[in-house]
């Protein structure tokens, strides 16, 4: 496993937060690349709403003039028919139809404007998210057991919908920018000074914003193993899977509380930077507002002396007006930017998470059929952080059209034993092999889809009664035939046909018109999937512990029918139901103590012995 650690929650410096903007460059390609159409669109709409600020107040200035001039004309028309027909209102009239088709076009340009931003959101939130969950299916089991990756994926899976906003922020921005630059054209032109005093008035709110902003991420980081507890009580408390232990228990009150509290403790510290981000930020605008105010009181002293026009004040002061509220907003937004950009590097330091577990560069062609079996050498593994061996020193064979049972009492690893031979982990000392290559020279889906495994805890899909089957081998999802076989040889032929709609039939109660099933309806579900796959390897990892000691004796007995000359490895808790493998192992403390039939095992008079009479005592 490859992981790129998360910075430790602390509040980040200037250099670090500005040092986050590298992170606009992958995410704007990613736009790019999400729809170029869409976002070529999106900016040149931008471009055209930028301009037209500075061209209404530009037309305005001209009316405001003509008026002026017309007031101070010694004649005044008698009436405007008389005015419209001596022509003295026509510049007036054309520079008012600008103005209004300038307005017609800026509301019709931001309409416009959010159609397609709106759109290209929903491409972006889609794209971002089907490449975290193909991203997330490459990385290894390991990674998925480990709580501090649960909580950057957790951070991740946040920002596939959350920078939306930013996507909005960076295009207005840029926006923004450009009607910047054309409102301070025009005033480098009659008072190039103004721009240096709006500057200076505004950098206190830019770098107030700036703290608060990356305080506020710091808060978000730190709190995101909270964050997930607060989601999974707030399932755990209300859902149809913990519905009945909850009220059993009388749960709710305990689970409430929890989240009543952590809620509490997330709600202070927000509203303790709150208070200060509101305490600043009024500081910080009221010296804005002062700058402004300044500013538009030397024009207004210029315009009396007679070096500005009125169409010069009206001008200059909406010039001023708008661009400190722009300079404000860009300046708020860049800090904002960058707080936001703090939030990308939970997206693309995921991506940047690398599977250990890969297909070597030129593997070896995967036997069909499998001639030896598998052979553990001096296997070892201990699970990340466990302190100690789940299994050591585990050496055996696995031959080919064998069907071989694993028992031992819990933690003797059993299961550690399936996850090694998938490769859903490798082993840190020893080897495996199959017909005589160490299994990582094989391609790891070929191997992977060689075998049919069902784990004791064997997803229960949401889906119809045939997809729930499918899933065993999902590219066959439209052959009826193979998953009516699959069916047949589970006996989930016999809860499909119970089901009103029959295959067609969503099972679970998640969606609407779902259909629940018992315990060992579902693991006859589940147990199709692994002979829907049809593989060579098939492997049941304790699926069966919801059916009674009869139907799980009869799933075995199938299963040792229907597996004939394949590889089978059958692992169960009830020694009457393994007795009928070709082989046993016995694990305890991670390896094999014993092997052999249930006769020979029963004559050793060993651990088998034992267990097998304690549990038959049982039924006596």
């Amino acid at each position: 496993m490859s992981r790129t650690a998360p910075p430790p929650p602390h509040a980040r410096s200037l250099k670090e937060r500005v040092g986050a903007l590298r992170n606009l460059r992958p995410f704007l390609a990613m736009v790019w690349r999400t729809s170029p159409g869409l976002t070529a669109a999106a900016l040149a709409l931008r471009l055209l709403r930028a301009l037209l600020p500075i061209a209404m107040l530009f037309v305005g200035k001209l009316i405001i003039d003509d008026v002026v001039l017309l007031l101070r004309a010694p004649e005044r028309p008698e009436s405007l028919v008389a005015a419209w027909h001596a022509g003295t209102l026509d510049r007036i009239a054309w520079l008012l139809a600008a103005e209004c088709a300038l307005a017609v076009a800026a509301d019709l340009l931001g309409r416009v404007v959010a159609l397609v931003d709106g759109l290209l959101s929903e491409r972006v939130t889609t794209a971002s998210s089907v490449r975290l969950m193909e991203h997330a299916a490459a990385l290894d089991l390991e990674d998925f057991e480990d709580a501090e990756f649960q909580d950057q994926l957790e951070r991740a899976r946040r920002q596939t919908s959350g920078r939306i906003t930013l996507m909005n922020l960076l295009f207005g921005q840029a926006q923004d920018a450009v009607t910047v630059a054309s409102l301070a054209a025009g005033l480098l032109v009659f008072a190039p000074w103004l721009i240096l005093l709006l500057v200076l008035a505004l950098v206190p709110a830019f770098l107030g914003e700036s703290h608060f902003n990356a305080r506020g991420y710091s808060l978000e980081f730190g709190r995101t193993p909270e964050r997930r507890e607060l989601d999974y009580l707030r399932q755990t408390a209300a859902s149809v899977e913990t519905a009945k232990e909850v009220k059993i228990f009388g749960l709710h009150g305990f689970l409430i509380e929890r989240y009543r509290r952590l809620s509490t403790e997330f709600y202070a510290a927000n509203r303790a930077l709150a208070l200060r981000r509101a305490g600043w930020g009024a500081v910080f605008t009221a010296i804005g507002t002062a700058g402004y105010y300044l500013a538009y009181a030397y024009i207004v002293w210029q315009t009396v002396a007679g070096v500005f026009s009125v169409g010069d004040l009206t001008f200059l002061a909406g010039s001023f007006l708008r661009l400190r509220g722009l300079l404000e907003g860009l300046l708020a937004g860049f800090s904002v930017m960058a707080g936001q950009a703090l939030y990308l590097d939970d997206l693309f330091s995921f991506f940047e998470t690398r599977p250990a577990i890969l297909s070597p560069e030129n593997p070896v062609p995967l036997p069909s059929p499998i001639r030896e079996g598998f052979v553990f050498e001096d296997v070892g593994f201990a699970y990340p952080g466990a302190g100690r061996w789940a299994v050591r020193h585990l050496s055996f064979a696995l031959k080919a059209g064998e069907v071989v049972a694993l028992v031992g009492e819990n933690g003797a690893g059993k299961t550690t034993l399936v996850k090694l031979l998938t490769r859903l982990y490798d082993p840190d000392e020893g080897r495996i092999l199959l017909d005589g290559r160490d299994l990582s020279d094989y391609d790891l889906d070929a191997l992977r889809g060689s075998m049919g495994v069902i784990f004791q805890d064997f997803v229960r899909y949401n889906l119809t009664a045939g997809d729930n089957i499918a899933v065993g081998r999902i590219e066959a999802r439209g052959d009826q035939a193979r998953i009516e076989g699959a069916a047949a040889r589970s006996q989930a032929d016999e809860v499909i046909a119970r089901l009103p709609l029959g295959r067609a039939q969503m099972i679970g109660k998640r969606f609407k018109n779902g259909v629940e099933l018992s315990g060992g309806e579902w693991q006859k579900i589940a147990i199709a999937r692994a002979y829907m796959r049809q593989a060579e390897v098939l492997v049941l990892d304790e699926p069966t512990a919801a059916l009674d000691a009869r139907a799980e004796f009869e799933v075995f007995r199938r299963f040792k029918e229907l597996s004939r000359g394949k590889t089978a490895v059958l692992i169960s808790h009830r020694f009457s139901s393994v007795r009928m493998a070709d082989r046993i192992l016995v694990l305890a403390d991670g390896k094999v103590e014993a092997e052999g039939t249930h006769e020979a095992l029963m004559a050793q008079g060993g651990r088998y012995a034992e267990l097998f009479e304690m549990q038959a005592a049982g039924y006596r």
